[in-house]
């Protein structure tokens, strides 16, 4: 009788603490909803005061967005409310394809000023040229007549794209013109080029990606195996340019380190959750491993760029070669809001397969080189250096006849050497096409003026010869052992 008793008053006290805890539990959240509850209690009536009392009339949907981007401000910079124009924006810049004029902008001494037409585009056919500063824009239909001056790129960008077959018109400053030049344009689907190649010379390709979008890994494969063929025999060594990439897709960025690496880890993510790492794998399809590689990146190599030169440098299938990338080592997921709005959510980190952290580090370059103006470089080769002829007291040499010779001693600065004023913006060389200006990447010329790319191509001429040389001294090793 006492044992049952026992047990049945264990049993009671063991319910009876269930029901504390669950209690306690339900306590603890009602809790936490009441304080969630009083901070909405407190915006709708900073929202009902304004809307009430503040001086002018107010647009409750504006007020309302405000109040979102001003709470995700709180948070990280790539956390972001996109209203519906700018969601839509985001979209067309990571499908590739839009409706547009087809140049390169950029804002030069203050001014909207093209880098160059892209070759057959309706801008190209119009005849916009290099250094062609964009005054104003004007679109009619969109009931745009905006100067440009103060003008962020994203503005413009929005400004210019448009419906396929509609006109907007460019007032351009152009050098040689003596007042502004109208240029209608009529808007069509481009097609933004992520890869671009060439030969720097037999031997050695380049291989430029400028984003991460969309069918980027399949664009590379075509132009590692153009490159291939364009060099009548296997490639000896091959610079990935991923300098002033943004960054993309990281599907992209995964599949393309795949090009060049067996099945691996190229990249982890982690959450809150510091239990839950999820891997990302490549595929390992008959990946490129019979050159060398090296990975070209700067400060403005971020994101998906960073995660591909993260992958190739940990498993030491390239060399990094440049300056300490960007940084931007976080996730963001996307969310389609009801209203066609998007809510950017950062919810993890990237970590290299080493577990290097990305997030405000980057990538640390194998070797680290500047970026150096090639003109100055030169110049600076030319400067006087100390020799006999500059000593006082010195003989001269004379000649067999006997005569003296009097020479001037150092370098003699020619006509020419002097200072003309250079684009240091872009060294991409301009040629013409039916009898327009555009600038093209052309390695062989790219080249003759980029140190950062010299020197990366020095680096795999190095590292072939220095291979090389081991085999050598591998097989005269193994002759000798016998």
């Amino acid at each position: 009788m006492r044992k049952k008793l026992q047990l049945l008053m264990t049993t009671f006290a063991g319910l009876l603490l269930v029901i504390t805890i669950t209690i306690g539990a339900g306590f603890y959240r009602n809790s936490d909803a009441a304080a969630n509850f009083e901070q909405l209690d407190l915006f709708t009536k900073v929202l009902h005061f304004v809307q009430s009392n503040y001086v002018e009339e107010v647009d409750q949907k504006k007020l309302i967005e405000g109040a979102i981007k001003g709470m995700l401000a709180t948070l990280d910079p790539h956390t972001v409310y996109l209203p519906a124009d700018q969601f839509k924006e985001m979209q067309v810049d990571t499908s590739g394809k839009f409706g547009g004029l087809g140049i390169e902008i950029t804002i030069k001494d203050g001014y909207l000023s093209v880098v160059t037409p892209i070759d057959d585009t309706p801008a190209f056919n119009a005849g916009i040229q290099p250094d062609d500063r964009i005054i104003k824009i004007e679109d009619k239909i969109k009931k745009i007549n905006e100067y440009t001056k103060g003008m962020t790129l994203q503005q413009a960008v929005n400004h210019m794209r448009g419906e396929k077959g509609s006109n907007v018109t460019l007032h351009i400053a152009r050098k040689g013109a003596d007042k502004l030049v109208p240029v209608t344009i009529k808007r069509d689907i481009i097609k933004v080029v992520s890869v671009k190649s060439g030969l720097i010379e037999p031997g050695y390709g380049w291989l430029r990606i400028t984003n991460f979008q969309a069918n980027t890994h399949r664009d590379l494969r075509r132009h590692v195996e153009r490159l291939a063929k364009d060099n009548k025999k296997p490639l000896q060594g091959v610079v990935l340019d991923l300098r002033n990439n943004p960054g993309g897709l990281l599907e992209e960025a995964v599949s393309v380190s795949g090009l060049f690496l067996d099945k691996l880890p190229i990249v982890s993510t982690m959450g809150r959750s510091k239990n839950r790492k999820e891997v990302e794998y490549s595929k390992g399809d008959n990946p490129y491993k019979e050159f060398r590689m090296v990975v070209l990146v700067n400060e403005a190599s971020a994101s998906a760029s960073e995660i591909v030169a993260g992958a190739l440098q940990d498993h030491k299938r390239a060399i990094v070669v440049g300056k300490q990338t960007f940084g931007k080592g976080s996730v963001q997921t996307v969310i389609d809001l009801e209203n066609k709005s998007g809510l950017k959510l950062t919810v993890a980190r990237y970590y290299t397969p080493s577990g290097r952290s990305i997030q405000a580090k980057g990538i640390t370059p194998d070797i680290e080189v500047d970026k150096i103006d090639l003109a100055l470089l030169e110049k600076a080769k030319k400067g006087k250096a100390l020799k006999e002829a500059d000593l006082e007291g010195h003989i001269t040499g004379g000649d067999p006849e006997g005569k003296a010779n009097d020479e001037p001693a150092g370098n003699v600065v020619t006509k020419g050497d002097s200072d003309k004023e250079k684009d240091k913006e872009d060294l991409r060389p301009i040629r013409e096409k039916d009898g327009k200006k555009i600038r093209v990447d052309d390695p062989k010329e790219l080249v003759k003026t980029d140190f950062q790319l010299q020197q990366a191509l020095s680096y795999l001429k190095a590292w072939n010869i220095f291979a090389s040389t081991t085999e050598a001294g591998k097989r005269t090793a193994s002759v000798d052992s016998h």
